[in-house]
């Protein structure tokens, strides 16, 4: 096969769904080697090319970039006009797979898109008008003419099911997987006491007042460090002693951050899947996760779980989790050893070929 893969939101920073993108993508290229041809490709901006090219470093890919200038408008009047097909750019292929930011036109091959959440449709007020309007078109676009959705969670396959009627058979589930960077041997980040680290841009989503009220309940000399880049909304309070703001960090320094944090809480009011559950697992670090079932796949039986709503129990979440760390430290290990990228690979190459046939 000649599988043309659409990499163009890796011109920004990588969080979450980039992260997936960059990873499957690595999985997809180790899974096809020697039997399939994989060509990744981005119409972006001036300066995404340089960007992408850092973020696919290490993954042997043949990479097609084209430096625009407007190319969000660019490529959503690409998306919406339909036309020209992709071909005209690539050449003839047998599977064009897209991501969030566009759904562009073909001819023929198999059509394959992934979906992280429909965080949009069931709380637009968590999103910026932006996001509801591209990922919202994305989804009808997928609905109406995909042959295989993949998803990242098998919460998210349901909710692609019932929510955008998608025929079950046409679903198929990848999770996502650490990135090798993230384990137990390396340096340890020391921020001068004790504490606890989350990871989360600052949006209400992500549900970070709620734990700054579970840690003002803890008292003591715990701190509360948060790691993740500027949101939107309605902004957690975060002017305190005891709370460390470190904004965005590398994945090299953020492996360090969860090998030296005495626990990692996770308290998001929903996710797609929620990657740095299992990244902080996969450091040895004990974690405290949301009790919404979105979650349920990343925390497995080695995470505590708390209702993200009540500050009173994920405080005391957050305390048996220290009192439990070295049990949770071992579970949360063998947890994650359930995830690959290549696994991931694998099973795009599967949905392709059953597509195909």
């Amino acid at each position: 096969m000649r599988i043309a893969f659409d990499v163009s939101p890796l011109s920004h920073p990588p969080l979450g769904i980039g992260n997936y993108l960059r990873g499957s993508l690595a999985g997809l290229v180790e899974a096809a080697a020697g039997e399939h041809e994989v060509i990744a490709f981005a119409p972006t901006s001036v300066h995404g090319p340089q960007r992408i090219r850092a973020a696919l470093a290490g993954i042997d890919v043949e990479l097609r970039t084209w430096r625009l200038p407007f190319s969000h408008a660019i490529r959503t009047a690409w998306s919406m006009a339909a036309r020209p097909a992709a071909e005209r750019l690539l050449g003839a292929f047998d599977v064009l797979h897209f991501s969030d930011w566009m759904y562009p036109p073909q001819r023929a091959g198999v059509r394959a898109t992934t979906i992280h959440d429909l965080v949009p449709l069931h709380h637009p007020e968590w999103t910026t008008p932006r996001t509801r309007s591209m990922h919202t078109r994305k989804y009808a676009n997928a609905a109406r003419t995909c042959d295989v959705v993949f998803v990242n969670s098998a919460f998210t396959g349901r909710d692609v099911v019932e929510t955008l009627h998608i025929p079950v058979e046409r679903v198929r589930v990848a999770h996502p997987a650490p990135k090798p960077v993230f384990s137990p041997q390396g340096e340890r980040a020391d921020l001068g006491a004790p504490y606890a680290l989350t990871v989360a841009t600052l949006e209400p989503r992500k549900n970070l007042q709620t734990l700054v009220e579970a840690h003002r309940l803890l008292g003591g000399e715990l701190l509360l460090a948060i790691a993740g880049g500027e949101g939107w909304g309605e902004q957690p309070e975060l002017d305190a002693p005891r709370i460390r703001r470190l904004g965005f960090v590398s994945d090299e320094e953020l492996a360090r951050l969860y090998r030296g944090a005495a626990v990692v809480v996770y308290p998001s009011r929903f996710e797609g899947f929620g990657i740095p559950v299992i990244e902080a697992m996969a450091c040895g670090c004990p974690v405290v996760v949301s009790s919404h079932p979105s979650l349920d796949e990343a925390a497995g039986e080695a995470a505590v779980r708390a209702d993200p709503d009540d500050p009173a129990a994920m405080a005391a979440a957050i305390e048996r989790a220290l009192r439990e760390r070295d049990a949770l430290v071992v579970a949360g290990l063998e947890h994650v050893r359930r995830f690959s990228w290549r696994a991931v690979g694998e099973t795009f190459l599967r949905g392709y070929e059953e597509a195909l046939r």
